[in-house]
Protein backbone atom coordinates (compact mmCIF):
# COMPACT_ATOMS: atom_id res chain seq x y z
CA UNK A 1 0.00 0.00 0.00
CA UNK A 2 1.19 3.50 -0.69
CA UNK A 3 1.82 6.31 1.73
CA UNK A 4 -1.11 8.26 3.13
CA UNK A 5 -1.23 12.02 3.59
CA UNK A 6 -3.50 12.62 6.53
CA UNK A 7 -4.65 16.05 5.41
CA UNK A 8 -6.46 14.44 2.48
CA UNK A 9 -7.26 10.95 3.78
CA UNK A 10 -9.02 12.05 6.95
CA UNK A 11 -11.64 13.73 4.81
CA UNK A 12 -12.74 10.28 3.66
CA UNK A 13 -13.50 9.25 7.24
CA UNK A 14 -14.86 12.36 8.86
CA UNK A 15 -17.91 14.38 7.95
CA UNK A 16 -16.55 17.86 7.46
CA UNK A 17 -13.35 19.34 8.76
CA UNK A 18 -12.88 18.72 12.50
CA UNK A 19 -12.03 21.63 14.78
CA UNK A 20 -8.57 22.05 16.20
CA UNK A 21 -7.51 19.90 19.15
CA UNK A 22 -6.86 21.71 22.39
CA UNK A 23 -5.39 21.03 25.81
CA UNK A 24 -8.78 20.14 27.29
CA UNK A 25 -9.25 17.10 25.05
CA UNK A 26 -7.24 13.95 24.44
CA UNK A 27 -4.68 13.86 21.61
CA UNK A 28 -6.27 13.43 18.20
CA UNK A 29 -4.53 11.53 15.45
CA UNK A 30 -5.07 14.34 12.96
CA UNK A 31 -3.13 16.84 15.07
CA UNK A 32 -0.40 14.37 16.02
CA UNK A 33 0.53 13.44 12.46
CA UNK A 34 -0.01 16.79 10.73
CA UNK A 35 1.23 16.64 7.15
CA UNK A 36 3.32 13.51 7.66
CA UNK A 37 2.88 10.55 5.33
CA UNK A 38 2.55 6.97 6.48
CA UNK A 39 2.62 3.47 5.06
CA UNK A 40 -0.24 1.42 6.61
CA UNK A 41 0.55 -2.17 7.65
CA UNK A 42 -2.21 -4.53 8.82
CA UNK A 43 -1.10 -6.25 12.06
CA UNK A 44 -4.25 -8.28 12.61
CA UNK A 45 -5.69 -9.05 16.04
CA UNK A 46 -3.58 -8.27 19.08
CA UNK A 47 -4.15 -7.59 22.75
CA UNK A 48 -3.28 -3.95 23.46
CA UNK A 49 -2.66 -2.42 26.91
CA UNK A 50 -5.32 0.20 27.52
CA UNK A 51 -2.68 2.56 28.91
CA UNK A 52 -1.11 2.85 25.44
CA UNK A 53 -4.36 3.97 23.78
CA UNK A 54 -3.85 7.70 24.00
CA UNK A 55 -6.19 9.34 21.50
CA UNK A 56 -8.88 9.06 18.88
CA UNK A 57 -9.58 9.69 15.23
CA UNK A 58 -12.11 12.50 14.92
CA UNK A 59 -13.87 11.79 18.25
CA UNK A 60 -11.45 13.55 20.60
CA UNK A 61 -14.02 16.21 21.60
CA UNK A 62 -16.12 13.50 23.26
CA UNK A 63 -13.36 12.81 25.83
CA UNK A 64 -11.84 14.66 28.74
CA UNK A 65 -8.07 15.10 29.16
CA UNK A 66 -7.81 11.68 30.90
CA UNK A 67 -9.38 9.91 27.91
CA UNK A 68 -12.66 9.29 29.70
CA UNK A 69 -15.74 9.36 27.50
CA UNK A 70 -18.42 11.78 28.60
CA UNK A 71 -21.41 9.93 30.18
CA UNK A 72 -24.11 8.77 27.79
CA UNK A 73 -26.78 6.11 27.48
CA UNK A 74 -24.62 4.24 24.99
CA UNK A 75 -21.67 4.11 27.37
CA UNK A 76 -23.97 2.79 30.10
CA UNK A 77 -25.25 0.06 27.75
CA UNK A 78 -21.72 -0.98 26.75
CA UNK A 79 -20.57 -1.20 30.38
CA UNK A 80 -23.61 -3.30 31.23
CA UNK A 81 -22.91 -5.58 28.28
CA UNK A 82 -19.32 -6.06 29.45
CA UNK A 83 -20.46 -6.84 32.98
CA UNK A 84 -22.85 -9.46 31.63
CA UNK A 85 -20.19 -11.01 29.40
CA UNK A 86 -21.85 -10.25 26.08
CA UNK A 87 -19.81 -10.73 22.91
CA UNK A 88 -18.35 -7.44 21.70
CA UNK A 89 -16.29 -7.19 18.52
CA UNK A 90 -12.61 -6.20 18.65
CA UNK A 91 -11.99 -2.47 18.54
CA UNK A 92 -10.08 -0.95 15.63
CA UNK A 93 -6.92 1.01 16.33
CA UNK A 94 -4.24 2.84 14.45
CA UNK A 95 -0.71 2.51 15.80
CA UNK A 96 1.58 5.48 15.24
CA UNK A 97 5.05 4.76 16.57
CA UNK A 98 4.41 3.47 20.11
CA UNK A 99 0.94 4.95 20.67
CA UNK A 100 -2.55 3.84 19.63
CA UNK A 101 -5.50 5.89 18.38
CA UNK A 102 -9.11 4.70 18.18
CA UNK A 103 -10.80 4.43 14.82
CA UNK A 104 -13.74 2.36 16.05
CA UNK A 105 -14.61 1.30 19.60
CA UNK A 106 -14.39 4.45 21.71
CA UNK A 107 -17.25 3.36 23.98
CA UNK A 108 -15.84 -0.15 24.43
CA UNK A 109 -12.45 1.27 25.40
CA UNK A 110 -13.92 3.86 27.76
CA UNK A 111 -16.07 1.16 29.38
CA UNK A 112 -13.12 -1.21 29.73
CA UNK A 113 -11.10 1.53 31.43
CA UNK A 114 -13.90 2.34 33.85
CA UNK A 115 -14.34 -1.35 34.70
CA UNK A 116 -10.65 -1.68 35.53
CA UNK A 117 -9.57 -3.83 32.59
CA UNK A 118 -5.87 -3.86 31.71
CA UNK A 119 -6.07 -4.55 27.98
CA UNK A 120 -8.45 -5.02 25.09
CA UNK A 121 -8.55 -7.10 21.91
CA UNK A 122 -8.03 -4.92 18.85
CA UNK A 123 -7.49 -5.07 15.13
CA UNK A 124 -4.36 -3.01 14.52
CA UNK A 125 -3.24 -1.06 11.49
CA UNK A 126 0.24 0.31 12.05
CA UNK A 127 0.99 3.60 10.32
CA UNK A 128 4.68 3.44 9.55
CA UNK A 129 6.23 6.92 9.17
CA UNK A 130 7.80 7.78 5.82
CA UNK A 131 10.08 10.63 6.88
CA UNK A 132 13.88 10.33 6.74
CA UNK A 133 14.75 11.41 10.27
CA UNK A 134 16.61 8.92 12.46
CA UNK A 135 13.69 7.80 14.61
CA UNK A 136 11.36 7.23 11.69
CA UNK A 137 13.99 5.16 9.87
CA UNK A 138 14.20 2.92 12.95
CA UNK A 139 10.41 2.59 13.03
CA UNK A 140 10.40 1.56 9.36
CA UNK A 141 13.10 -1.04 10.00
CA UNK A 142 11.08 -2.38 12.93
CA UNK A 143 7.95 -2.58 10.76
CA UNK A 144 9.82 -4.44 8.02
CA UNK A 145 11.25 -6.83 10.62
CA UNK A 146 7.75 -7.50 11.97
CA UNK A 147 6.35 -8.04 8.47
CA UNK A 148 8.97 -10.63 7.59
CA UNK A 149 9.17 -12.49 10.91
CA UNK A 150 5.56 -12.31 12.06
CA UNK A 151 6.75 -11.86 15.64
CA UNK A 152 4.11 -10.25 17.81
CA UNK A 153 6.56 -9.70 20.67
CA UNK A 154 7.99 -6.20 20.62
CA UNK A 155 11.75 -6.02 20.07
CA UNK A 156 12.66 -2.34 20.32
CA UNK A 157 16.05 -1.16 19.14
CA UNK A 158 17.42 2.38 19.27
CA UNK A 159 20.02 2.24 16.48
CA UNK A 160 19.59 2.20 12.73
CA UNK A 161 20.74 -0.98 11.01
CA UNK A 162 20.26 -3.39 13.91
CA UNK A 163 17.00 -4.97 12.77
CA UNK A 164 18.66 -6.24 9.54
CA UNK A 165 21.31 -7.90 11.74
CA UNK A 166 18.60 -9.72 13.69
CA UNK A 167 16.86 -10.75 10.48
CA UNK A 168 20.17 -12.11 9.21
CA UNK A 169 20.47 -14.22 12.35
CA UNK A 170 16.98 -15.60 11.84
CA UNK A 171 17.70 -16.51 8.22
CA UNK A 172 20.84 -18.38 9.30
CA UNK A 173 18.82 -20.11 11.97
CA UNK A 174 16.19 -21.05 9.39
CA UNK A 175 18.88 -22.79 7.31
CA UNK A 176 20.10 -24.61 10.42
CA UNK A 177 16.59 -25.83 11.22
CA UNK A 178 15.90 -26.80 7.61
CA UNK A 179 19.06 -28.93 7.54
CA UNK A 180 18.06 -30.86 10.64
CA UNK A 181 15.16 -30.88 13.07
CA UNK A 182 12.65 -28.79 11.07
CA UNK A 183 13.10 -29.34 7.31
CA UNK A 184 9.95 -27.40 6.46
CA UNK A 185 10.66 -24.37 8.66
CA UNK A 186 9.82 -21.08 6.97
CA UNK A 187 11.12 -17.69 8.07
CA UNK A 188 8.28 -17.13 10.52
CA UNK A 189 8.68 -20.53 12.18
CA UNK A 190 12.43 -19.91 12.42
CA UNK A 191 11.79 -16.48 13.94
CA UNK A 192 9.54 -17.96 16.63
CA UNK A 193 12.13 -20.59 17.51
CA UNK A 194 14.95 -18.01 17.48
CA UNK A 195 13.04 -15.71 19.79
CA UNK A 196 12.28 -18.50 22.27
CA UNK A 197 15.58 -20.42 22.26
CA UNK A 198 18.21 -17.78 21.44
CA UNK A 199 17.04 -14.19 21.84
CA UNK A 200 15.25 -14.47 25.18
CA UNK A 201 17.86 -16.69 26.89
CA UNK A 202 20.72 -14.36 25.92
CA UNK A 203 18.75 -11.31 27.03
CA UNK A 204 18.18 -12.98 30.38
CA UNK A 205 21.90 -13.67 30.80
CA UNK A 206 22.67 -10.04 29.94
CA UNK A 207 20.10 -8.92 32.49
CA UNK A 208 21.44 -11.20 35.21
CA UNK A 209 24.99 -10.00 34.55
CA UNK A 210 23.94 -6.41 35.30
CA UNK A 211 25.23 -5.02 32.00
CA UNK A 212 22.27 -2.69 31.59
CA UNK A 213 23.63 -0.45 34.35
CA UNK A 214 26.55 0.52 32.14
CA UNK A 215 24.39 1.55 29.18
CA UNK A 216 21.88 4.19 30.31
CA UNK A 217 19.31 5.03 27.68
CA UNK A 218 19.71 1.70 25.92
CA UNK A 219 17.36 -1.26 25.86
CA UNK A 220 18.25 -4.87 26.55
CA UNK A 221 17.53 -5.59 22.88
CA UNK A 222 20.31 -3.13 21.96
CA UNK A 223 22.81 -5.08 24.06
CA UNK A 224 21.62 -8.35 22.57
CA UNK A 225 22.17 -6.97 19.05
CA UNK A 226 25.58 -5.55 19.97
CA UNK A 227 26.96 -8.64 21.73
CA UNK A 228 25.54 -11.20 19.31
CA UNK A 229 26.70 -9.24 16.24
CA UNK A 230 30.30 -8.96 17.36
CA UNK A 231 30.46 -12.51 18.70
CA UNK A 232 28.47 -14.51 16.17
CA UNK A 233 28.72 -12.44 12.98
CA UNK A 234 32.03 -10.62 13.29
CA UNK A 235 33.77 -13.33 15.32
CA UNK A 236 35.26 -10.69 17.62
CA UNK A 237 34.53 -11.64 21.24
CA UNK A 238 34.91 -8.86 23.80
CA UNK A 239 35.37 -8.90 27.54
CA UNK A 240 31.97 -8.50 29.18
CA UNK A 241 32.97 -10.04 32.50
CA UNK A 242 32.95 -13.68 33.66
CA UNK A 243 29.15 -14.26 33.58
CA UNK A 244 28.94 -13.31 29.90
CA UNK A 245 32.31 -14.64 28.78
CA UNK A 246 31.68 -18.07 30.27
CA UNK A 247 28.03 -18.36 29.31
CA UNK A 248 28.09 -17.55 25.60
CA UNK A 249 29.76 -19.83 23.03
CA UNK A 250 31.21 -18.26 19.90
CA UNK A 251 28.56 -19.87 17.70
CA UNK A 252 24.84 -19.03 17.82
CA UNK A 253 23.62 -22.60 17.35
CA UNK A 254 26.09 -23.83 19.96
CA UNK A 255 24.54 -21.31 22.35
CA UNK A 256 21.06 -22.66 21.57
CA UNK A 257 22.26 -26.23 22.20
CA UNK A 258 23.88 -25.19 25.46
CA UNK A 259 20.67 -23.55 26.67
CA UNK A 260 18.67 -26.67 25.80
CA UNK A 261 21.12 -28.88 27.68
CA UNK A 262 21.03 -26.63 30.73
CA UNK A 263 17.27 -26.77 30.75
CA UNK A 264 17.40 -30.58 30.93
CA UNK A 265 20.23 -30.57 33.45
CA UNK A 266 18.31 -28.21 35.76
CA UNK A 267 20.98 -25.53 35.57
CA UNK A 268 19.63 -22.01 35.83
CA UNK A 269 16.98 -23.05 38.41
CA UNK A 270 14.87 -20.00 37.62
CA UNK A 271 14.16 -21.52 34.22
CA UNK A 272 12.11 -24.20 36.00
CA UNK A 273 10.12 -21.78 38.13
CA UNK A 274 6.40 -22.42 38.15
CA UNK A 275 3.83 -19.63 38.15
CA UNK A 276 0.26 -19.99 39.40
CA UNK A 277 -2.53 -17.73 38.18
CA UNK A 278 -6.32 -17.70 38.31
CA UNK A 279 -8.17 -16.74 35.14
CA UNK A 280 -11.75 -15.47 35.48
CA UNK A 281 -13.80 -15.80 32.31
CA UNK A 282 -17.09 -14.50 30.98
CA UNK A 283 -18.32 -16.73 28.16
CA UNK A 284 -21.34 -17.26 25.96
CA UNK A 285 -23.73 -19.65 27.64
CA UNK A 286 -24.09 -21.92 24.64
CA UNK A 287 -20.30 -22.40 24.49
CA UNK A 288 -19.64 -22.81 28.21
CA UNK A 289 -19.35 -26.61 28.32
CA UNK A 290 -17.24 -26.77 25.16
CA UNK A 291 -14.89 -24.07 26.49
CA UNK A 292 -14.54 -26.00 29.77
CA UNK A 293 -13.57 -29.11 27.83
CA UNK A 294 -11.03 -27.25 25.70
CA UNK A 295 -9.50 -25.58 28.73
CA UNK A 296 -9.24 -28.85 30.61
CA UNK A 297 -7.31 -30.35 27.70
CA UNK A 298 -4.55 -27.77 28.17
CA UNK A 299 -1.64 -29.12 30.20
CA UNK A 300 -1.28 -25.78 31.99
CA UNK A 301 -4.85 -25.80 33.32
CA UNK A 302 -4.99 -27.83 36.54
CA UNK A 303 -8.52 -26.88 37.62
CA UNK A 304 -11.57 -25.49 35.85
CA UNK A 305 -14.84 -24.56 37.61
CA UNK A 306 -18.19 -23.28 36.43
CA UNK A 307 -19.25 -20.71 39.01
CA UNK A 308 -22.21 -18.48 39.83
CA UNK A 309 -21.99 -14.71 40.08
CA UNK A 310 -20.31 -12.06 37.94
CA UNK A 311 -18.08 -14.59 36.17
CA UNK A 312 -18.86 -17.88 34.42
CA UNK A 313 -15.65 -19.90 34.63
CA UNK A 314 -12.66 -19.98 36.98
CA UNK A 315 -9.48 -21.65 35.79
CA UNK A 316 -6.35 -22.33 37.80
CA UNK A 317 -3.27 -22.44 35.59
CA UNK A 318 0.32 -23.41 36.41
CA UNK A 319 2.95 -22.17 33.96
CA UNK A 320 6.73 -22.48 33.69
CA UNK A 321 8.91 -19.44 33.20
CA UNK A 322 11.83 -19.75 30.82
CA UNK A 323 15.25 -18.12 30.97
CA UNK A 324 14.20 -14.60 30.04
CA UNK A 325 10.49 -14.12 30.33
CA UNK A 326 8.93 -12.39 33.32
CA UNK A 327 5.97 -13.91 35.16
CA UNK A 328 3.64 -11.28 33.73
CA UNK A 329 4.80 -11.91 30.15
CA UNK A 330 4.35 -15.68 30.42
CA UNK A 331 0.86 -15.33 31.88
CA UNK A 332 -0.19 -12.67 29.38
CA UNK A 333 1.02 -14.71 26.41
CA UNK A 334 -0.73 -17.86 27.62
CA UNK A 335 -4.04 -16.12 28.32
CA UNK A 336 -3.98 -14.24 25.01
CA UNK A 337 -2.95 -17.13 22.76
CA UNK A 338 -4.60 -20.09 24.49
CA UNK A 339 -7.74 -18.63 26.08
CA UNK A 340 -8.81 -15.17 24.88
CA UNK A 341 -9.13 -16.21 21.22
CA UNK A 342 -11.31 -19.27 21.94
CA UNK A 343 -14.73 -18.90 20.25
CA UNK A 344 -17.28 -17.90 22.86
CA UNK A 345 -14.87 -16.24 25.30
CA UNK A 346 -16.11 -12.70 25.87
CA UNK A 347 -13.67 -11.34 28.42
CA UNK A 348 -11.10 -12.42 30.98
CA UNK A 349 -9.39 -11.14 34.08
CA UNK A 350 -6.26 -12.67 35.55
CA UNK A 351 -5.36 -12.79 39.23
CA UNK A 352 -1.78 -13.52 40.31
CA UNK A 353 -1.39 -14.75 43.90
CA UNK A 354 0.90 -12.87 46.26
CA UNK A 355 1.36 -14.71 49.54
CA UNK A 356 -0.28 -18.13 49.55
CA UNK A 357 -0.95 -20.92 52.01
CA UNK A 358 -1.95 -24.34 50.71
CA UNK A 359 -3.04 -27.20 52.94
CA UNK A 360 -1.55 -30.58 52.06
CA UNK A 361 -4.02 -33.25 50.93
CA UNK A 362 -5.52 -35.38 53.67
CA UNK A 363 -3.96 -38.82 54.08
CA UNK A 364 -6.12 -41.53 52.64
CA UNK A 365 -6.40 -45.07 54.02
Amino acid sequence: MGSWSWITKLANWLAGKPPECNAETVPCLEAQVGDETFDPRDRGLRTVPLARIVGSVGRYQDFDARFRLHPSERLTRVKQAMRQGEVLPPVRLYQVRDAYYVLDGNHRIAAAKELGHDDILAHIVELVPSEDNLNDVIFRERADFTDQTGLSAEIRLTEVGQYPHLLSQIRRHQKHLAAGEKPDADIKAAATDWYRTIYRPLCRIIQQAGLMQGFPGRRISDLYAYISHYLWEEGRPRDYGPPINQAIPKDMEAFRTMIAERRHADQYPEMKRTITAFVLLNVQGKHEFKIMEKLFELDEVVEIHSVHGDIDLLAKVVLSRDLLTSDAEVISQFVTEKIRLMPGVNSSKTLIPGTSKVKPPLDQD
